[in-house]
């Protein structure tokens, strides 16, 4: 059989499963914002604990990356993802597992040539970018004088 790649792309278009976008959207929103309430009431908890907003925010960012490290670790957050997509995503919880994963996958190639070399493989690359992006705003907020 030797197909065109046109007639290969309506091949492929025919068979592919059509993707439920609007069950997706609903599903990542929902978790989501699950996600984001759970951090709005463990940051509540260290507030009524005695701990300032300033600290209660870092305490927060702190709490998350544990639990999302821990359910990562257990299998859960995976599990989680299937159902909530992007909306596990939300910046800390998916970085923590974003961290995580590979620690856990690479754990079998031994210490320091697996699990601490791989650990940022997803990572790293938000890492470098992310503080490249930082170090280029300041100088141009100093170049600006603001």
């Amino acid at each position: 059989m030797d197909l065109s790649p046109e007639e290969y792309q309506q091949y492929v278009r025919e068979k592919q499963k059509k993707s439920p976008l609007v069950k997706n959207l609903l599903f990542a929103f929902v978790i989501g914002g699950a996600i984001c309430v759970v951090g709005q009431f463990i940051r509540e908890a260290w507030i009524a604990g005695g701990l300032s907003e300033e600290d209660a925010g870092t305490a927060t960012s702190i709490s998350l990356i544990l639990l999302s490290a821990l359910l990562t670790g257990l299998n859960l957050y995976n599990k989680l993802a299937r159902y909530g997509g992007a909306g596990t995503l939300v910046p800390i919880t998916g970085f923590a597992n974003a961290v995580v994963s590979p620690a856990i996958d690479f754990k079998s190639e031994g210490f320091i040539t697996g699990m601490a070399a791989k650990m940022f493989l997803i990572a790293g690359p938000v890492i470098v970018f992310g503080t490249a992006a930082s170090v280029i705003y300041g100088v141009v907020l100093l170049l600006l004088g603001s």
